[in-house]
């Protein structure tokens, strides 16, 4: 096939030079059967191009006369691609189809899967050539997109989006990002969150809204089943009670959008991926939750910084100016579980497979449990009497082992191998080793003090003691260093100093000097 220059040479030596076939194709080397066909391919258009044609038909047959050469592929005939082929894919199609209207997308045939079908039912044909037909087939019209105009305080949307996160142990948790992103502004605001639940679902509202300190008027929803209790018809969705609830604490209206339509809430749905990447894709661990949320809001406060769309102002500058849009601030959502729950054997309640200790005084008794997300508050007519952070698995157990000082001051020689023991503070096992190994019920009685003084001032009373007297510590002293709030280490003779003690150093230095003299 000849190029461009080529077709170009060989018209204009027939139409300005007036040389025949033969003569271009021994000067070009070119068959004259080719350069028959482009000269009467190019007088043949040549001819068309008249005044009275249409300006689209006229620019059709110039780019016609001036295109480069190609060959004539559409003749072709494909014979791997055959109607029973084609027949065979539009069948696979119709049954993915039927499989997403019963539930069963997770089980459609991919391309792959096609291909290997048609391989085992003898056609002769590629997987490149199976893609191709596919897509061909499914092909849909582009979509064409409406431009939005947003009032402040109007619309928030809300989204859960999946991160899994390394922890110190090295292993790999999963946890669920809730993002809310104001459509306005387009200020970014995400926690993580262990589940998604309905606990987490009201917390991530409760805290969001508390931020903000105020809500906006219309948050706007996908179909998830924490805010869609079922549905009715094939548009039509009815609402949890939880959400009903929610909505009804915070006056806010609510939508949802259309199934499989996550361009209707186009704001949330970039920003998950684009929190999730900017703030995880890097090699990070964490040792909890609450560490991972403290980075979370670090990565936003710089996101919420940056200029992300063609607005002339940050985000957290347009928050500022929609504030007063806003609904009214609320006191925060009560989103905590109420559980009455009773108190076992090893003075622990179970939630959610998981054991928490109280304090051995309420064995067997009903406590009142207030169950968050992340924590749980455990009270005794009204009073509370514990609290702990939530651990999720299975049997696991949370002990504090100032739970237990009147078992253990009963049963000292149980503490070592408990799981309390097991559980507790690192600097407290290191006092007990260094200063109270097998000398259990003295140390029951220091566990006491941390829980009156707290475990820093508690170790900075034996540090104080260690310097003055290492051999002789014991409990009544460090009390005694603990109740001494104002000072914060017991003034010994050697360290004082004052005239009186000068002047009778001085007497006593030069009362020496007489006596050596």
């Amino acid at each position: 096939m000849i190029i461009l220059n080529q077709k170009q040479d060989i018209v204009l030596k027939h139409t300005r030079e007036g040389k025949s076939q033969r003569q271009i194709s021994k000067e070009t080397g070119v068959s004259r059967e080719t350069i028959r066909k482009y000269i009467k391919e190019y007088e043949d258009k040549l001819v068309k191009v008249t005044a009275d044609l249409g300006e689209i038909d006229k620019t059709n047959i110039i780019a016609d006369i001036t295109a480069k050469p190609k060959y004539l592929s559409s003749p072709r005939i494909k014979k791997a691609l055959t109607e029973d082929v084609l027949e065979r894919l539009k069948e696979f199609l119709k049954e993915n189809e039927q499989k997403r209207l019963t539930g069963l997308s997770k089980q459609q045939k991919k391309k792959i899967d096609m291909y290997e079908t048609l391989i085992e039912e003898g056609h002769n044909i590629s997987y490149a050539a199976v893609v191709k037909a596919v897509n061909t087939i499914e092909r849909k019209k582009r979509e064409a997109y409406i431009r939005q105009e947003y009032t402040p305080g109007d619309i928030v949307e809300f989204d859960f989006g999946l991160v899994k996160l390394t922890m110190n142990d090295g292993s790999i948790k999963e946890f669920q990002l809730a993002v809310f992103v104001a459509a306005y502004s387009n200020y970014r605001w995400a926690r993580l969150f262990p589940k998604q639940n309905t606990g987490c679902f009201l917390e991530a509202h409760a805290s969001f809204f508390k931020y903000i300190k105020g809500n906006h008027r219309t948050v706007v929803y996908d179909n998830t089943r924490v805010a869609v209790a079922k549905f009715v018809g094939h548009t039509l969705k009815e609402p949890t009670d939880a959400l009903i609830k929610l909505s009804l604490y915070y006056k806010f209206r609510f939508r949802f959008c259309n199934a499989y339509s996550g361009n209707e809430k186009g704001h949330v749905e970039r920003s998950v991926e684009l929190i999730r990447r900017k703030a995880f894709s890097r090699d990070c661990t964490f040792s909890s939750l609450n560490e991972a949320n403290t980075y979370l809001d670090e990565v936003l406060k710089k996101l919420n910084s940056r200029n992300l769309s063609n607005s002339n102002k940050l985000p957290f500058q347009l928050l500022d100016e929609e504030r007063e849009y806003l609904l009214p601030d609320m006191p925060l959502y009560e989103t905590a579980t109420i559980s009455d729950l009773r108190v076992t054997k090893y003075s622990t309640i179970m939630v959610n497979s998981c054991y928490y200790s109280v304090p051995d005084d309420y064995v067997g008794t009903m406590v009142r449990c207030k169950i968050y997300t992340t924590k749980i508050l455990m009270f005794y007519n009204e009073e509370e009497i514990a609290r702990h952070n939530k651990v999720y698995g299975m049997n696991l157990w949370q002990i504090d082992i100032s739970h237990y000082c009147k078992t253990l001051f009963r049963k000292p020689k149980a503490l070592v191998n408990s799981t309390a023991f097991d559980q507790m503070d690192r600097i407290l096992k290191e006092i007990y080793f260094e200063y109270f190994n097998n000398n259990e019920r003295d140390f029951v009685k220091l566990i006491e003090l941390v829980g009156i003084y707290g475990l820093v001032p508690v170790n900075n009373a034996i540090k104080n003691l260690q310097e003055v007297c290492a051999t002789t510590i014991s409990i009544d002293k460090i009390e005694f260093m603990c109740s001494r709030k104002n000072d914060p280490k017991i003034i010994y003779l050697e360290d004082h100093n004052d005239e009186i003690m000068n002047n009778s150093v001085n007497m006593l230095n030069e009362f020496n000097n007489l006596l050596n003299s």
